[in-house]
């Protein structure tokens, strides 16, 4: 039986919702019940009572207390054994257990530490020594359960970091693969928008042009490689920046030539249109570096078609391209082996969309390598001073 050695301290203090919860297993319910009346009334705690060994360890487990106080002596399972049993538990590792006891002997005590007792309370029990007690071990748990919550939160935001820098490495390399195909503007695009990957493969309307430099064998033959390299880096780099002023998609430089489609991967309105104005703008910059470079012998030769092609990434792991396969890239490809230095060799078909540009050309058939009927098609002669009607 638990007694109370002085009189009872300061007013009480009203409960709140957020009070402490403090479980009391003693098996005299008188003891029980001063214990939980005079916390109570001290301190507006959350008291609940359970009458055995059993019953503690049954309601510890519904009720996660703050603080457990228990009698040592009681049938059954005993206040050590209850100890040792909540201790084994994940959930009342750090849940401070005060041990009741009229013990006063050494290796009681020893065994209630070795049991995972945190404390000890003598019958009988003085309540300021109680109070003190209860108090002192409450903050300790709050400032535990703090730490915990703080450790948890940290690890919850540990876990969105580092799922969001994977999001961010996943979107730059992902930005990366599409600049290597697409305008800088058009590939952050892409990035953000939710439709299917641009890469994987589709069928869809383009207008191809393929570019060459005429005589640029014989000027290689004739210069050092690194007047080579630099006139080839040179021209690469006007030619690249106006094809993406031209929304036009580069599938690939191939020395002194290059490959360009529209209206892939993302729609262009008068695709056909807008790749002769990149097939003359490309004339016309390309004479200006001509004649820096005081390469008279050589010129840009253009050849452009339309129709339908199939679409995507092409390639191997460790080496992926942007391609556009079908007849009209075949068709482009002949026009431009067909054209002339400083000319733009249309398809008729493209031609056909160029109502209203005011451009002038010669309409002829070409009977083009691999195909059996002549192409009908036209030639923009001086592209880079184009006659007007």
């Amino acid at each position: 039986m638990v007694s109370v050695a002085s009189p009872a301290g300061p007013a009480p203090v009203a409960a709140v919702a957020s009070s402490p919860c403090v479980l009391v297993i003693d098996d005299e319910r008188q003891s029980a019940a001063l214990l939980a009346d005079l916390l109570r009334a001290r301190f507006g705690y959350r008291v609940e009572v359970a009458r055995s060994g059993e019953d503690g360890l049954a309601r510890a487990g519904e009720l996660r207390p703050d603080l457990i106080l228990l009698d040592v002596l009681m049938p059954g399972l005993d206040g050590f054994e209850v100890c040792m049993r909540l201790r084994r538990q994940r959930d009342f590792v750090a849940t401070p257990i005060v041990l009741v006891t009229a013990l006063e002997a050494k290796e009681d005590r020893v065994r209630g530490l070795e049991a995972g007792a945190d404390d000890f309370l003598s019958k009988p029990i003085a309540q300021a020594e109680l109070f003190a007690r209860v108090r002192s071990l409450l903050r300790v748990k709050s400032l535990y359960d703090e730490v915990s919550r703080q450790r948890s939160e940290l690890a919850r935001w540990s876990a969105l970091l580092e799922r969001r820098v994977d999001e961010k490495l996943a979107e730059i390399e992902r930005l990366a693969r599409l600049k290597r195909f697409f305008s800088p503007r058009l590939a952050a695009r892409l990035l953000g928008d939710a439709r299917d990957d641009p890469l994987a493969s589709h069928r869809r309307e383009v207008s191809v042009l393929f570019a060459d430099l005429r005589g640029f064998t014989a000027f290689a033959e004739h210069h050092d490689a690194d007047t080579v390299m630099q006139v080839l880096r040179e021209f690469h780099a006007t030619m690249g920046e106006l094809i993406f002023r031209f929304d036009g998609t580069l599938e690939r430089f191939t020395g002194d030539g290059m490959m360009v489609f529209f209206n892939d991967p993302d729609p262009v309105a008068d695709h056909a249109r807008q790749a002769v104005r990149l097939g003359l703008a490309m004339v016309r910059a390309s004479g200006g570096l001509l004649a820096r470079w005081g390469a008279t012998s050589l010129g840009l030769a253009v050849g452009i078609d339309k129709g339908v092609a199939t679409l995507g990434a092409i390639g191997f792991e460790s080496r992926v391209d942007y391609a556009a396969i079908g007849r009209v890239t075949n068709v482009a490809a002949r026009l431009c082996a067909e054209a002339r230095a400083g000319e733009v060799l249309l398809a008729e078909e493209v031609w056909n969309d160029l109502d209203g540009e005011g451009l002038v050309a010669m309409a002829e058939l070409l009977v083009l390598k691999g195909f059996a009927q002549p192409i009908a098609c036209r030639r923009l002669r001086d592209a880079a001073s184009p006659a007007r009607r």
